[in-house]
């Protein structure tokens, strides 16, 4: 049996390798193998065969013609036709660099921006024929963040819709602008975005220095390095050395990046903190420089400090946070070394101010509950938000919102929260059982712009209290009426009201603003209860000249240069009463109403 099975398989090795034997000449029979060695590599030299004696031996390199072909000409040739060989450097184009880009692939730096109206911008011709100068130094004098969370959202996409830069201005002087304005709105990200829309050999001084200052802002010091050959004089030379000791390190020419240190120590250019931090940068870049950071004696934050300690994760004291506006915690919240946790009280801010919406807050909240520690992690505020998501009673989810809302102690965090809650919110169904928690549902949803979500509370809300905020919300924020609105309702809203209070004025200016009463009933509530919507200024007349000139984006700017505060209470009325109807009358009612709505919410 052994033997068989031994023939067996010796048969059928023999019959492969037979059939090899068939096939593998069949494969190349016509054509030789393919050499991998450069032609002529391993040949045995071919010794000429010598020319017989008195035959003049052939010119190298000259090969005999074929027949009827034309035969190149002599140099004598030439002569006699009077032809004359054209230099090579004249005869020869010119190769391009391989970095150079075709006049095509150019970007316009007068044409730059992310968003169009197919993707949440607004029409190109959003500036009108507003002069670029003016423009530009409103957006320059804004003291940015402002007061509101909707005003600062619809600048953002203003400025980052693409548009032709105004006249009057260079165009990459009208990025820098739109992106320093960003930057100190907190919006860190949108303004690379703008640096990043301008080729680097367009930039001017200026753009050179916001782009430094948006790098920072994102604490990505590598951002700055397609900049260092092309700095001009003007700039801040002793940064831009440290910058490209950076560069350097980063590309692994630690030794070049050693000798720019130690040559900016030397001759004192740069020293402390600062020297220390671009001594961290260089050293995690390779160079191999152990640089302790300590905070002892410094008493503010710098961009620069912010973005090279955040670049290599050196953490810094909250204190030193209280030197700087708000929109640098907004920055903080997006800076890429932190953990989740680390990120939850700048995030309230970004929040507040609009940097951050509603699903990337919740977002954040749910990976700082996964990484929460079991034993504490009822305490959370992502465990509350889950059963406000997720309970199978409904008064459990509410009573996780009343929870979430009731926790924060400032006005900051108490309208973050309801950014927060808002599409949680969404989850409860109007019922006159939650008549109670009506203005808290209704203001968070107006948070994330769900109005058609609010306006289902419209029954509920027309039978509260006449000073309650539910009706107020909803008779400012709803697209169309769902509660009663009268001028003697509103009346008795701002009767309702404590001493001191805006949000009566608040509720009259937004709804004159609106046309939802009348100018006269607007007037007899103004003058019968002594609000004070009756300011005329230089900034109430250029807010009205532009929506009669229909320039949305201008309206936009001067809206926000009519709240340049961090708090409601110290917005005019007046100002609400002009910013809500120029909007409408541009186009923007629905972010009208939102901003109506956030001033009753905030006040």
């Amino acid at each position: 049996m052994r033997n068989w099975a031994s023939r067996r398989l010796l048969g059928g090795a023999a019959l492969a390798a037979a059939l090899a034997a068939v096939a593998i000449p069949a494969l190349g029979q016509d054509q030789a193998p393919e050499s991998l060695l450069p032609p002529g590599f391993g040949d045995t030299p071919v010794t000429p065969t010598p020319p017989p004696a008195g035959q003049p031996a052939p010119q190298p390199g000259a090969t005999p013609a074929a027949p009827g072909a034309e035969l190149p000409l002599t140099a004598e040739d030439q002569q006699a036709t009077g032809e004359e060989e054209l230099p090579a450097d004249e005869t020869e184009t010119a190769e391009a660099s391989p970095f150079d880009l075709p006049e095509a692939a150019r970007r316009d730096p007068n044409l730059v921006g992310v968003l169009t109206p197919d993707n949440g911008g607004y029409d190109a011709d959003q500036w009108g024929n507003v002069d670029g100068r003016f423009a530009s130094t409103l957006m320059r004098d804004i003291k940015a963040p402002v007061a509101s969370r909707w005003a600062q959202i619809l600048l953002r996409r203003v400025l980052l819709t693409r548009a032709p830069a105004p006249a009057g201005i260079d165009g990459a002087d009208w990025v820098a602008e739109r992106a320093w304005l960003l930057l100190r709105m907190g919006e860190a990200d949108p303004a690379r975005m703008l640096v990043a829309g301008v080729d680097v050999d367009r930039f001017t001084p200026k753009m050179f220095d916001v782009a430094q200052q948006t790098a920072l802002a994102t604490a990505d010091p590598a951002a700055m390095c397609p900049l260092t050959d092309h700095v001009p004089a003007s700039a801040d030379q002793t940064s831009w050395d440290l910058v490209r000791a950076m560069c350097a390190a980063l590309s692994g020419d630690n030794g070049t990046a050693g000798a720019i240190v130690d040559a900016a120590r030397h001759r004192g250019r740069a020293r402390g903190i600062d020297l220390l931090l671009a001594e961290k940068v260089v050293g995690v870049g390779g160079a191999r420089r152990a640089i302790n950071i300590e905070w002892t004696g410094v008493d503010n934050l710098t961009a620069w400090r912010f973005g090279l300690a955040n670049a290599v994760n050196v953490p810094i004291p909250a204190a030193l946070f209280d030197t700087v506006g708000p929109h640098v915690e907004a920055w903080q919240y997006r800076a890429p070394m932190i953990s989740s946790d680390q990120r939850l009280v700048p995030a309230s801010w970004a929040a507040s101010l609009g940097v951050l919406s509603n699903a990337a807050y919740v977002d954040l909240i749910g990976r700082a509950y996964e990484d929460a520690d079991p034993d504490t992690i009822e305490d959370t505020a992502g465990f509350r938000l889950r059963n406000a998501y997720s309970a199978d009673d409904p008064a459990d989810r509410i009573e996780a919102l009343r929870t979430l809302w009731s926790q924060p102690k400032t006005d900051m965090e108490k309208y973050a929260r309801l950014v927060l809650t808002a599409r949680a919110a969404a989850r409860v169904a109007p019922g006159e059982d939650y008549a109670d928690d009506a203005r808290n549902l209704i203001a968070s949803l107006f948070t994330a712009g769900l109005d058609d979500a609010a306006s289902k509370w419209g029954a509920v809300a027309d039978q509260l209290d006449d000073g309650d905020d539910g009706w107020a919300l909803l008779a400012v924020g709803a697209p169309k009426r769902v509660v009663t609105i009268s001028a003697g309702r509103a009346g008795d809203y701002v009767d309702q009201q404590n001493e001191g209070s805006r949000k009566g004025a608040f509720l009259v200016a937004a709804l004159a603003g609106l046309g939802r009463i009348t100018p006269q009933e607007a007037q007899t509530l103004a003058t019968d209860h002594q609000l004070p919507l009756g300011l005329q200024n230089s900034w109430t007349r250029a807010i009205d000249r532009a929506a009669a000139r229909n320039q949305p984006a201008t309206v936009a700017l001067l809206a926000a240069a009519g709240m340049q505060t961090l708090s409601w209470k110290a917005v005019h009325p007046a100002y609400l009463m002009h910013i809500v109807s120029a909007l409408r009358r541009v186009g923007h009612e629905p972010e009208a109403r939102m901003i109506a709505a956030e001033a009753i919410t905030r006040a």
